[in-house]
This record gives C-alpha cells, structure tokens and sequence, in this order.
C-alpha cells in the first residue's frame, strides 16, 4: 500500500457499487479462513457508552488482514430508537491503515457494509454448520441486518417456508412484503417469535432489546436445528447452551469481550468457556475442527462480528480495486453526499431500510 493516497468512499459511493451478494459472502469466507489459518489479529472490541440514558453506544473494533495486507479500525454506533428519525439503528466509518507505515489510505462509510458482511457471517454459519435439506427458516429482528440474513441464507436454501417476526407490526409487515417481492415468494409476518421459530430447520435471533428478554425458548430447538443467537441483549435461557450438541462462535477473544452479546450471561456466569466450546468458525473453515456431523446435531453459532471481515471488503473500495467505484481521493474533487439527503434514505438507496 506504500505511496497510495487517503481515499474517501462515501455510503453513495459504496450504494452505487452493491457487490453482489455471492461477493460479499465470498469476501467474508476468505477472511475467516485466513483467521483459521492464523493471518490475521483480532483484538477484543472495546464500547463507548454516553451517558444518553440508554439509547445507544458505539463498538470499536479493530484488526489487520494478511492476505489483504492492511489494518482496520471500525467503530459502529447501535442506536436503538433510530428508526424514529428515519435512520439506521446501526451507522459505522471505517478506517484503513497501511500497515508498514502507518499511513491511513481510507475512510469509508461503513453502515451498509456492516449489515452485509453481518448477514453473509449468519450464511456462512449455516453453509457448513446447518443441515443441507434445511427448508424452514425462522427469524427474529427486522433492523438493517436481517434483510442480508435473509436473503443471503435463501440463496443458499432456497427455504419453502420463511417466517419473519418484530417488536412493530409495521417493521415486520413491510419487512415480509419487502422480503416476499425481493425473493418471488411468500414470505410470513407472524406476531410472536414462538410462532416464527417453532418447527424451524434454522432459528435467527436478531433482536435489539433495551433489557434482557427471552425470545428464543430451548425447548423451541428441536434435533438438527441450527441456531444463531447475535442480539445486542441476551433473548435466550441460560439453558441454551447445554442443550446444544455443539456451540461455535466466530471469535473467543470477542465473545469475551465487553458487556454486550446473545450469550454474555452464559461466559460471565461460567457456562460458556473456551474448554466447552467446539470451535471457531475459522477452525472448521480450515479444517482444523469438525462441522456438523449428523443430522440430529442441534448447533449453535454465535457471531459477535469480526474485525477482520470489513477492512478487506473496505480495501478494495477505497483502493479502487473494485470495478465501477472511483473513491476520491481527499483534498480533490470527489465523492460528496447530497445535500439535504437523510442517512435513512441513503439507507434505504444502498438496500437497507431502517427497521426494527
């Protein structure tokens, strides 16, 4: 990266861009068996919490990728009442370093980006942990993520039955039919999470809780299931874990980390430990662990988010590698937002609505 200038990639930049969904999974995967492989560094997240009364707070996430030679520094606000001003619950920036000198080569909107390598992380889970002939899925949550979850794992599945559920019936309606127009089939809004998880092949769990709540009940999960609990606050039984065959996270070290996640409860109170744990997903990418091996396993994946999965992603777009996209670079002419423009219509320009 020596000699490249400080490239600026704005969320119309990264809009008019929209790689392909295989892409993005395809970027992901690379990254988490370079994990796997040991070629990248992870440091543990770290939060931001402003005194707002409980509104919101940022993650800081930090990482260097090897194969893409090049460190990142994420931080992405989550803001739960955000939909109200016609926003995303979740915005982020990128920051990319060259990481021989130190130089910093990018700045990059990062909120659309977030949710996609978030849902490709869920696809991914499912591609080598879920049953092949899976064909019910269930999911809780209708903020920017869920909408990559879903489709990204129905172009893996091709589901016969879809069941999506959120706290606002208008965020779950307009979700389903959003959903069902994307995919040309019917897709459910149903009321409860009961009713969207029960019976399901796979069991998403993508809430934003201000307090703990269960959503997800263990007795729900029935053999071969595969499920993916990633809400910001605990929506599971402390008895989630021990009635899985096997638990998968995307990173120890994060699932460590902080005060947030599905299952903190569960490390803090010692039910969760890196000696119970099966694997890192990157383990069984790389084939240094097993994935699923019967079709009566219940397995459960749990991603906190890494690091490493935006800053290659975020490289090739302000280094310009991506075909289509001219970062500009700062201190030119260049990309410039519009405006007068909300970021929830920028949102909404780049595929994500801002619901919950």
């Amino acid at each position: 990266m020596s000699g490249a200038r400080l490239r600026f990639v704005s969320d119309l930049d990264v809009a008019a861009l929209r790689p392909a969904s295989a892409e993005i999974l395809a970027s992901v995967e690379a990254a988490v068996r370079a994990q796997g492989y040991g070629d990248v560094v992870l440091e543990p997240r770290v939060h931001l919490v402003p005194p707002n009364g409980g509104k919101g707070h940022f993650n800081i996430l930090r990482g260097y990728v090897g194969p893409d030679n090049v460190c990142g520094v994420k931080i992405v606000g989550d803001f739960v009442d955000n939909y109200r001003l016609d926003l995303p619950s979740e915005v982020a920036l990128v920051n990319l370093f060259d990481p021989e000198t130190g130089v910093p080569v990018g700045i990059v909107d990062g909120t659309m980006i977030t949710s996609a390598r978030t849902g490709a992380l869920t696809a991914l889970g499912a591609k080598h942990l879920a049953r092949p002939e899976s064909k019910l899925l269930g999911h809780v949550g209708a903020r920017g993520t869920a909408w990559w979850n879903v489709t990204m794992l129905d172009d893996l599945f091709d589901f016969d039955e879809i069941r999506v559920t959120s706290k606002r019936p208008e965020s779950r309606e307009e979700f389903a039919c959003r959903l069902t127009e994307h995919l040309g089939k019917p897709v459910k809004a149903v009321s409860t999470p009961e009713e969207a998880l029960v019976g399901a092949d796979i069991m998403v769990e993508a809430s934003r809780l201000e307090n703990p709540e269960v959503l997800l009940k263990t007795e729900w999960v029935e053999p071969g299931a595969f499920v993916v609990p990633y809400g910001t606050v605990s929506a599971v039984e402390l008895s989630l874990t021990g009635a899985m065959d096997k638990v998968v996270v995307d990173d120890w070290g994060q699932a460590g980390a902080g005060r947030f996640g599905a299952l903190r409860r569960h490390v803090d109170t010692g039910l969760l430990t890196q000696e119970s744990l099966h694997a890192e997903l990157g383990e069984i990418l790389a084939g240094r662990a097993a994935g699923r091996e019967g079709d009566e396993e219940k397995i459960l994946f749990w991603h906190r988010g890494l690091a490493t999965t935006c800053p290659g992603r975020c490289s090739a777009s302000a280094t310009g590698r991506v075909a289509g996209l001219r970062g500009g670079a700062l201190g030119q002419a260049g990309p410039r937002l519009v405006p007068g423009r909300t970021a929830g219509a920028r949102a909404r320009r780049a595929g994500g609505r801002p619901l919950r």
